[in-house]
């Protein structure tokens, strides 16, 4: 079937140009969104929001990732994912300067909703992009381009709130957006010009009635809820309930996204040895605890620490999920895949608002304190994730 790709059979070496190119995508993307997650209480100041209004603006750039991906699928089904990972990438670039400069409440949306929407494209297409490569290496690379763009995000919030206290709000844009343009430079000739995937779009328009990759939809929301609220509250939780400076409050994103990465590249070698269904145990119970010690914690190092115990939790939560939705028996996995992402993303979307809108009546060290009650429900579903371990070179 795909024998336009590469002679079947043949595994190719570990590392190829293409794998190198999509890996470069996902830091790129990664990087992208840790740079936006140290600006967020700067975005807020600026504009004169309260958690409330904050989380709203943060629900504007989920409503644009929900309008943009589905556009993305379609596109990717009529051209392929190279030119459409190549023409978003691009898309995505001047944004951050724009959420820096933006003068008023409404620009400041605007610029949000096509941040959101550029950046959750350019993820579907990315992701298409890596299948085609997996496919043409006959290789697994999955985990380890996630991996990357975890990596990524540590840079990015890393040295975020480092460089913002050193060259103020629009150097730091402008550092970021040079470094992406980097990333994406040195990608761009190397992407693996695939085919167009026609068979994609079809696929999704029947809904499945069977109870399972529901079920399993739900447990990747919850568990990316936990991963939402690091990302979009966890530099606001730090500075103005633990008066942490600017370089510290980065801190939070860039501990949770550098476990989760060094989890991430281990991830497949763990769950080969343990099998999926002890790997998410394992995880949530570090997960839960991660989040306890988060909104307990006296001071700033240890709300940073509890964010890395919650990195190593979630870490491989999203991705065992999705691999169970692929190996549904019965099921195409196209569409246990569209369910599960549709529902674990708008997890992504609908929480934070929400998030914010209770945090502003009792505080964030509350929200940490109840987000582990949402673990506990993938913890009463981990039975599920036996079917993570079917996988076959996704032959089926």
């Amino acid at each position: 079937m795909d024998s336009h790709v590469s002679t079947p059979g043949v595994r190719s070496g570990f590392i190829t140009r293409s794998r190198g190119a999509v890996s470069l995508l996902f830091l790129m993307n990664g990087f992208v969104v840790g740079c936006w997650a140290p600006k967020i209480p700067d975005f807020a100041e600026r504009l004169a929001l309260s958690k409330f209004e904050l989380g709203l603006m943060i629900l504007v750039f989920g409503v644009g990732s929900l309008v943009m991906m589905p556009i993305a699928g379609a596109q990717i089904a009529k051209h392929g994912s190279r030119v459409v990972v190549q023409v978003l990438a691009v898309c995505v670039l001047p944004l951050l300067l724009a959420l820096t400069l933006a003068p008023n409440v409404i620009t400041g949306a605007i610029s949000l909703f096509l941040f959101g929407g550029f950046i959750g494209a350019m993820d579907v297409a990315m992701n298409a992009n890596a299948v085609s490569v997996e496919k043409s290496m006959r290789r697994a690379i999955m985990s380890s381009c996630h991996a990357f763009w975890s990596l990524g995000g540590l840079i990015g919030s890393g040295l975020g709130g480092i460089v913002i206290s050193r060259l103020g709000i629009l150097g730091h844009a402008q550092l970021a957006t040079v470094l992406a343009a980097i990333f994406l430079a040195v990608a761009w000739p190397m992407i693996l010009a695939d085919p167009p995937h026609p068979d994609t779009k079809r696929e999704k328009t029947k809904l499945p009635m069977v109870p399972l990759p529901w079920l399993l939809g739900l447990m990747a929301l919850f568990s990316m809820v936990p991963e939402g609220a690091v990302l979009d509250w966890g530099a606001l939780y730090l500075r103005q309930e633990m008066d942490a400076s600017v370089a510290l409050s980065g801190l939070g994103f860039a501990a949770f996204s550098a476990t989760m990465a060094i989890m991430r590249f281990a991830g497949d070698l763990v769950r080969d040895r343990l099998g999926g269904v002890k790997t998410l145990r394992i995880c949530t119970l570090f997960a839960i605890v991660g989040m306890l010690l988060a909104g307990l914690a006296p001071n700033a190092e240890l709300a940073i620490l509890g964010f890395a115990f919650c990195g190593i939790g979630i870490s491989n939560m999203v991705p065992i999920a999705f691999s169970a939705a692929g190996n549904i028996p019965g099921l195409k996995p196209g569409i246990g895949i569209s369910v599960v992402t549709t529902m674990g993303y708008s997890g992504m979307l609908v929480a934070p608002s929400l998030i914010g809108f209770v945090a502003e009546h009792i505080g964030f060290a509350v929200v940490f304190m109840a987000l582990p009650v949402l673990l506990i429900v993938v913890l009463l579903l981990s039975n599920l994730a036996h079917y993570a371990d079917e996988t076959s070179g996704g032959g089926h």
